[in-house]
């Protein structure tokens, strides 16, 4: 059985393997390692986009792919009979926590506009202070899932106050649906977005979402660029009432020309918040534990 795999650092991380197991490095699609029969496990490049599904249709004794992001959105509805798709839930959950806790803190303390200044070497105590904060701060997560947990434990110090949303209502864990949010929004200082993209999802960010949410009030996505609507994004965040930070847009790459860049209320990042020192060994570890488990029957 082969497994190929996109980084040749992550044989040494898969720890030990059952016999009759191969590990290949594939670098290129164009390029690969072996002739494709008996390659049963596939692990695509990390954030790998649609374009890479074309390889699905030339690896005929494939079982099982194994993605090293937790979303699959472009990998639905492409994976042929037979096929198991994997994501990696939990793999980037400290990871993207981390990022949306300190896009928060950046915005409400200023950040931005002091590295702006820093920029132009003047001392800007005037322009900015005092900055807003984030203690007592009203925060709905949109996306309940274990991200989503992540972010609340490590906001949980900061004296803040909670809601959170997900698809279905969950009233035993205190978790609202996602039909509750124009009434939940205007009452949020801070909305993070954290679902999956799907067709449910999709455009779930309108110009509707945007304009319940309250004045000052700050979006946070860290889902998927296609979750917002860019137009209703532009649209209000040029207004100034709203600040927003970004870490995915769309499209994505952002192009130089794009109004977003030039919104001083608004912090973009290029979809970087998994993307940490600690990503490969973690997300080894689950494609170890996965191989392992497809060796001796599991599913």
């Amino acid at each position: 059985m082969k497994v190929w795999i996109p980084h040749e650092a992550g044989r040494s991380l898969l720890g030990e393997l059952p016999p009759g197991v191969t590990v290949e490095h594939v670098a290129d699609s164009d390029r690969l390692p072996s002739p494709v029969a008996d390659v049963r496990f596939w692990v695509p490049p990390f954030l790998a986009g649609w374009d890479a599904t074309a390889l699905l249709r030339e690896l005929p004794d494939l079982r099982v792919v194994q993605l090293l992001s937790a979303g699959a959105d472009a990998w639905t509805g492409r994976i042929p009979a037979g096929v198991t798709l994997c994501d990696a839930r939990g793999v980037h959950d400290s990871a993207t926590a981390e990022w949306c806790v300190a896009a928060i803190l950046s915005q409400l303390r200023g950040f931005p506009g002091l590295a702006r200044a820093q920029a132009r070497r003047e001392w800007a105590y005037d322009e900015v202070a005092p900055t807003d904060e984030l203690a007592g701060k009203r925060v709905l997560i949109v996306g309940a899932g274990s991200i989503g947990a992540a972010v609340r434990a490590r906001l949980a110090p900061f004296e803040v106050d909670f809601t959170l949303v997900a698809r279905t209502a969950r009233p035993d864990e205190g978790v609202h649906g996602v039909d509750e949010l124009p009434a939940l929004l205007p009452e949020a200082d801070v909305v993070v977005v954290l679902v999956p993209l799907t067709d449910a999802t999709r455009g779930l960010i309108d110009g509707t979402f945007l304009a319940a949410m309250a004045d000052g009030a700050l979006l946070v996505n860290a889902a998927r660029g296609p979750v917002a609507r860019t137009s209703a994004l532009v649209a209000e965040l040029s207004t100034g009432r709203l600040r927003a930070a970004l870490d995915v847009t769309d499209p994505e790459p952002l192009p130089a020309d794009h109004p977003l860049w030039e919104l001083p209320n608004v912090l973009l990042t290029p979809h970087v918040a998994g993307s940490v020192r600690g990503l490969l060994p973690r997300a080894y570890r689950l494609v170890g534990d996965q191989v392992r488990r497809f060796a001796a029957g599991s599913r």
